[in-house]
């Protein structure tokens, strides 16, 4: 099979950690990029899901106060009946 160059620019930084990534997985840059290429050829798409991360305030509050109710879940009201719960939260 005849093979081509493909030429990249990325961040010289982002470059470093996933080379470094790849090394651990056994492959190098090529390697992976072909991966990443034949996944998305096979699969008609992009192979993983490309989203915005938008977390507001109120939601790294939510997910601080889970954070401690796991570690202590006394903080927190657990229910057995789930129309009770939602009794509650309507109130």
């Amino acid at each position: 099979m005849a093979t081509t160059n493909v030429t990249m620019r990325m961040d010289e930084e982002l470059k470093a950690q996933a080379e470094e990534l790849f090394a651990d997985l056994g492959l190098n840059m090529t390697s992976a990029f072909t991966v990443f290429v034949k996944q998305a050829v096979r699969e008609q798409c992009i192979p993983f899901r490309i989203s915005r991360a938008v977390i507001n305030e109120e939601t790294l509050e939510a997910m601080e106060e889970v954070r401690q109710m796991k570690q202590n879940p006394s903080m927190g009201k657990s229910y057995t009946d789930v129309d009770e719960m939602m009794e509650e939260l309507l109130k």
